[in-house]
């Protein structure tokens, strides 16, 4: 009997870490963002306080462009971008503070080779996720 045993509590102990590794890690859901340009800016509000975000240049796959963001009041913002439906790896960039509520990244996409061009802005903000789509040239 114990030799059943043991094993089979193994395999529920190692199921249980995995799904709550899974539950403790999965990406909070993301308030999507309506922008038609953000070369020139789309506005949001960040917990009733209104933001924006620009992106310095139009982003092109492996050359770099700036991404702004204005926050009040905000301590710690990230940027992660992915293909929509497609992972695209680790492509997560810390923004640094300019000056009090304002944020800033050089961003470098990587090319996709099935020649996509869809993308998925995920900007968290203390917290906080937004999606915003969008598309390089």
């Amino acid at each position: 009997m114990k030799r059943v045993l043991a094993p089979l509590l193994l395999v529920v102990a190692l199921v249980a870490v995995a799904v709550a590794g899974y539950w403790l890690k999965r990406p909070a859901e993301a308030i999507a963002l309506q922008c038609a340009d953000p070369l020139a800016g789309c506005s949001f509000l960040h917990r009733g306080t209104p933001a924006s975000l620009r992106f310095l240049s139009q982003p092109v796959a492996l050359e770099a462009f700036g991404l702004h963001v204005s926050a009040p009041n905000v301590h710690k913002m990230s940027a992660e971008f992915q293909m929509v439906s497609m992972d695209m790896g680790f492509n997560r960039y810390d923004l640094h503070s300019t000056r009090p509520g304002e944020f800033a990244a050089q961003i470098t996409l990587p090319i996709c080779v099935s020649g996509r061009r869809d993308w998925m802005l995920y900007l968290d903000v203390d917290g906080t996720r937004y999606a915003l789509p969008f598309s390089t040239r």
